[in-house]
């Protein structure tokens, strides 16, 4: 089961398991792009809005018509909204932000743990960020919802220890998705300038990990994952190199 599913980190990580031979149930608001990378993961394509706690419990119960069960939950629907210093960032982005990052993570874990007490062996996958745990400028509202993303994957491992369900966390840093698209509210130039003469990750390098993570035997419980570009030190901190770029496979830069 994996929210955010329609494109980037969500859509790789379907594809990515159902080529392991899992059956995946996809949740996200646009149904079009859902329904294809369905198609490619030989899944299942429901709506699911998490920040709508009606559209959650609607989610999780025709989960269990379907299937009875959860074996692997992946929390990775979120957003980061704006780059702007807190004396000048609207309460719309912190809003837009805390409501997917962490109610919607809190609403999608609580109504999944009686579908994943069902499994043999559950595990629940949450999406964090190099954020959860370094700052940078402009970003204290979306750092802070990832600062949340770790809080709540650690108190979940002492909640839910002794039970057969692991809970992990994974931290990407630099990922070129549609992430900056939607930070920047459309703006495609200043889109793509984060990723200027750097090779950063993609959705396929994060879906990877998430693929490594839940396939290991179930006593292995990988508490969490930082994964970065090269290229990156920090969330502040990228030695913006063209020929180590080009070198690494980074397309040539417009």
């Amino acid at each position: 089961m994996i929210t955010g599913a329609s494109s980037g980190i969500g859509a790789s990580t379907a594809r990515a398991l159902g080529g392991a031979g899992f059956t995946t149930v996809l949740g996200a608001r646009r149904v079009d792009l859902l329904k294809q990378v369905a198609e490619e993961s030989g899944g299942v394509a429901l709506q699911l809005d998490v920040t709508d706690t009606a559209s959650v419990k609607a989610f999780a119960a025709e989960v269990d018509r379907r299937f009875g069960r959860v074996d692997v939950l992946v929390n990775n629907a979120g957003l980061a909204l704006g780059l702007t210093p807190v004396e000048s960032t609207p309460d719309k982005f912190w809003e837009g932000m805390w409501e997917a990052n962490v109610h919607g993570l809190l609403r999608v874990t609580r109504e999944c743990l009686p579908l994943l007490r069902k499994a043999p062996f559950g595990h629940i996958v949450n999406l964090g960020s190099i954020a959860g745990f370094e700052v940078y400028k402009g970003g204290a509202g979306y750092a802070a919802t990832k600062w949340a993303v770790r809080a709540i994957t650690r108190t979940l491992r002492l909640e839910l220890n002794g039970e057969p369900i692991r809970v992990s966390e994974i931290a990407p840093g630099m990922t070129r998705t549609e992430f900056s698209l939607v930070r920047f509210e459309g703006d495609e130039k200043a889109a793509t300038e984060p990723y200027k003469d750097v090779k950063p990750l993609d959705g396929d390098d994060i879906a990877a990990c998430i693929k490594f993570v839940v396939t290991l035997p179930p006593h292995v419980n990988i508490d969490e994952m930082v994964i970065r570009p090269l290229q990156q030190a920090a969330s502040f901190m990228v030695a913006r190199d063209p020929e180590l770029a080009r070198k690494l496979g980074a397309e040539p830069a417009c």
